[in-house]
């Protein structure tokens, strides 16, 4: 009996294991079509008769879609399970790049608004999968390895699909072709990801189950805590390098496009080191701080380095390598905020620091772009255009690191020490 129940449970493993990873494969192809529009700026101006400021507000309405269906996805999860929503999730996305494709600003609108709001279920469900199926010593660096094929997805969708809109490519056949491969995606993703036994369900899904999670998951600071750090993290590569990256290197530092796409994408290229292997060292060490600590620090002196250092001092992809594996340990914080809160609201919780992460994103992207039309005066950029545009994204670096310090740890080590020594009864009440 125990033998048969130790097969159930590795086959059950096995089963998540590949879950997950197509989950992840759709956060991979999800990224792509979140980063791609950084190196056809240019392009998309032309098609929707739009500035390069305001294709950067077209573009953003990516986060306005991601950031509230951040809470709807967490709640889904934990009610209805990821089979039922994942699915759904990429068909969006792929629905949502054939209407960017068609080259109308309403309808891209519409669409660049779905493949956001498709798009949140990748990471949500990966992650669910994990907390759910996975051992704890190991979530971490799951996580990060989750996020490794996000970076990896948005690495690719500028150094893949730069080099083909610089070949010729039409940037609306891109759109369109790119919308079409996300149909497969969604059909293995309910063919594979497996049916949610109804032992699993913690209570009936009703809106006011709902309700009391987010309820618990608000209540607690260390939730905010974790969504304020880790969107102040992550803004310097969703506003500063996915939008801007491409053009910050021509117009402010004279770099051909082909260099400066390459350029910008040894920054998410980063992160698929620094996710996993930031999530294993935290893992190792039993602590989540100390990581988070060492590379916001990093972090800070990086993209100090980037706005404002002498050029040709460092070898050409050294700073955006560094830089996103630095800003990797924003991914700690899913693992902490999950830690923080009661397990059976694991994708809550995870919606819940999604939606704070990428709300940030959402509201301040329009306001930096702005700031930089402001600085500009609608003429042509400069490198001290952009210096003094995204000079705050090193504040609120800077304001992470300081946050931290107020973080609880959660860690597998502290864990243990607040637990009592093994054989020592612990006093009656």
């Amino acid at each position: 009996m125990a033998k048969t129940s130790q097969s159930d449970g590795s086959a059950g493993l096995r089963l998540a294991i590949v879950a997950w990873l197509i989950t992840s494969i759709y956060y991979f192809y999800q990224y792509a079509m979140r980063s791609a529009p950084a190196v056809m700026v240019p392009e998309m101006s032309e098609a929707f008769g739009l500035t390069a400021v305001g294709i950067a507000s077209l573009v953003g309405l990516f986060y306005w879609g991601y950031a509230p269906f951040s809470l709807v996805a967490g709640v889904a999860m934990d009610q209805v399970g990821p089979k039922a929503v994942i699915p759904v999730g990429a068909a969006c996305v792929a629905i949502g790049a054939i209407m960017f494709s068609t080259g109308d600003p309403t309808l891209a609108g519409i669409g660049r608004f779905l493949q956001g709001a498709g798009g949140v279920f990748a990471l949500i469900g990966a992650i669910f999968l994990v907390s759910t199926y996975m051992p704890a010593s190991r979530a971490a660096t799951m996580i990060g390895l989750t996020q490794m094929f996000g970076m990896a997805g948005g690495s690719a969708g500028q150094f893949v699909v730069g080099p083909l809109i610089g070949s010729g490519v039409a940037w609306d056949s891109f759109w369109f072709v790119a919308g079409l491969v996300g149909i497969p995606i969604a059909i293995a993703l309910f063919i594979l990801i497996p049916s949610r036994k109804q032992s699993q369900t913690a209570s009936k899904p009703s809106l006011g189950v709902a309700l009391r999670g987010f309820g618990t998951i608000f209540a607690n600071p260390q939730s905010i805590l974790c969504g304020l750090i880790a969107g102040l993290i992550f803004m310097p590569t969703t506003i500063f390098d996915m939008v801007w990256g491409v053009r910050f290197l021509e117009e402010g530092h004279n770099i051909p496009y082909s260099e400066a796409v390459l350029r910008s994408a040894s920054v998410p290229f980063g992160w698929i080191i620094g996710c996993p292997l930031l999530g294993w060292l935290s893992d190792r060490i039993g602590r989540r701080k100390p990581v988070i600590f060492g590379s916001t620090a990093l972090l800070l002196a990086c993209m100090t380095f980037i706005l404002f250092g002498p050029p040709g001092v460092l070898p050409p992809y050294f700073l955006g390598l560094v830089t996103g594996i630095a800003s990797g340990s924003a991914m700690i914080n899913y693992t902490v905020i999950k830690e923080a809160n009661p397990p059976e609201l694991s994708g809550t919780a995870t919606g819940v620091i999604n939606f704070i992460n990428f709300s940030m994103t959402a509201l301040f992207g329009p306001i930096f772009a702005g700031w930089l039309a402001e600085a500009s005066a609608g003429g042509d950029r400069g490198l001290s255009h952009y210096q003094e545009t995204f000079q705050p994204l090193l504040y609120g670096v800077a304001l992470a690191f300081l946050l931290t310090f107020f973080l609880r740890e959660t860690g597998t080590k502290k864990a243990r020490e607040a637990a009592p020594p093994q054989g020592v009864e612990l006093p009656a009440e």
